[in-house]
């Protein structure tokens, strides 16, 4: 992998970042060991391709909710949460505030199942507008992406230290 171009490596470590689950957890790492990237390109790479899909689906996944609503056991499950969820919302100011901080809270924590896909699945089911749903999302990526990096940081270091001294 080390004879890929440079903008090679940066599209693909962006792409890893736009997988779904994978998001920049993955691509951050690998970018960092397979592609041996620095840690600022891999980060980059990793943040512009994890928040790239974040605004499609925060605006039109919408449909998609629709066409599995046309089956009634997904219908009855989309309909009864998404009433529920607008109900508990619309009905608490402070549950209305909270809702950035726990869909940031919910994306920053970078573990299988959170980050920007996700989040960006429940501000559209919560129907969040972009304009409210998408900055908590990309400050959630990029502080996931800080404890990634530092992670992976760590990782390395502590690998290489290992072999040095062994």
């Amino acid at each position: 992998m080390a004879t890929l171009p440079i903008f090679v490596k940066y599209i693909l470590t962006a792409i890893i970042g736009m997988v779904p689950i994978i998001e920049l957890r993955g691509a951050i790492p690998i970018g960092v060991g397979i592609f041996k990237l620095n840690y600022i390109e891999a980060f980059l790479c990793s943040f512009i391709g994890n928040i790239i899909p974040v605004y499609f689906i925060v605006k039109y996944i919408k449909p998609l909710f629709n066409f599995f609503g046309r089956w009634k056991p997904f219908k009855k499950i989309i309909d009864f949460a998404s009433e529920k969820a607008n109900k508990q919302i619309a009905e608490n100011n402070k549950l209305q505030t909270a809702v950035n901080f726990a869909l940031f809270a919910f994306v920053a924590i970078p573990l299988p199942g959170t980050g920007a896909w996700v989040g960006s699945l429940i501000a559209n089911f919560l129907d969040l507008k972009p304009k409210k749903a998408i900055p908590p999302i990309v400050i959630g990526v990029f502080t996931a992406g800080i404890i990634v990096l530092t992670a992976t940081a760590a990782a390395k270091g502590g690998i290489q230290y290992l072999i040095q001294h062994n």
